[in-house]
């Protein structure tokens, strides 16, 4: 069964959106994260991933605050990114009540320090963050691109001891076109024993079924939920 990871995106203390990670696109649906957490898990959701969107352009844990409420006010297992770039910050991420946390710049401009952190803290702990533009992976809140490939940006992390990884599509994210199955495919057919969460461009129940036939481990949801598109009620069948 495909595990159901809905997003909430911090921005200014406040849950939005963007489109293809333009801060300019962004678009307020709650003042208040916990209460939209809350909404989540009396649907049944089991886990969160929670981006701190002001931590990745100032390149810091920002939003940890609202990180210990939802982890304290409710039973979601919270991933937590976004301006991650030190131990420090890994700790704070833990301390505040984070269950895993997801890096992605870090990796490419540090990858050893990941490494470090995989043995320190656990590979389970530790999501690995693939973000790409036409399979090349990209930092920095996808401002900039790295000269990597995205298929071996994943082998060589899943050799050194990686887990899961989160994968998402610039391209398609909060775009509500359908998600990269070719992508996913590819990725699962060459590295079988990762565990694979598609990231962008969900826009109907339809497309988890794909993504649950196609072997795809987890997905995230964000603007589906959000709009409308798709209704939790919708999800029960994912949530046993």
């Amino acid at each position: 069964m495909i595990t159901i990871i809905p997003a909430i995106d911090i921005l200014n203390g406040k849950c939005v959106r963007l489109s293809q990670g333009d801060f300019d696109t962004q678009k307020i649906y709650n003042e208040n994260p916990l209460e939209v957490a809350r909404q989540f898990a009396d649907a049944g959701i089991k886990r969160l991933h929670l981006v701190d969107l002001d931590g990745a352009r100032q390149k810091r844990v920002v939003n940890w605050k609202v990180l210990e409420n939802i982890a304290t006010e409710t039973p979601l297992q919270i991933d937590f990114g976004g301006g991650i770039r030190s131990e420090s910050d890994v700790r704070m991420a833990f301390a505040s009540g984070a269950r895993q946390v997801t890096v992605g710049s870090i990796a490419v401009t540090a990858p050893d320090l990941v490494v470090e952190w995989l043995k320190k803290f656990g590979s389970e702990k530790i999501i690995l963050g693939a973000d790409v533009i036409d399979r090349k992976i990209v930092i920095h809140g996808w401002q900039e691109k790295a000269p990597l490939e995205l298929m071996e940006f994943l082998q060589n992390f899943r050799e050194k001891g990686v887990q899961q990884t989160i994968c998402t599509e610039v391209a398609r994210d909060g775009m509500l076109i359908g998600p990269a199955f070719e992508l996913y495919r590819e990725i699962k057919q060459k590295l079988p024993d990762l565990y694979l969460i598609a990231s962008g461009g969900v826009s109907q129940i339809d497309d988890i079924y794909q993504l649950q036939n196609d072997g795809i481990d987890g997905v995230i949801i964000g603007k589906a939920l959000y709009e409308g598109n798709l209704k939790l009620s919708e999800l029960k069948g994912f949530l046993c």
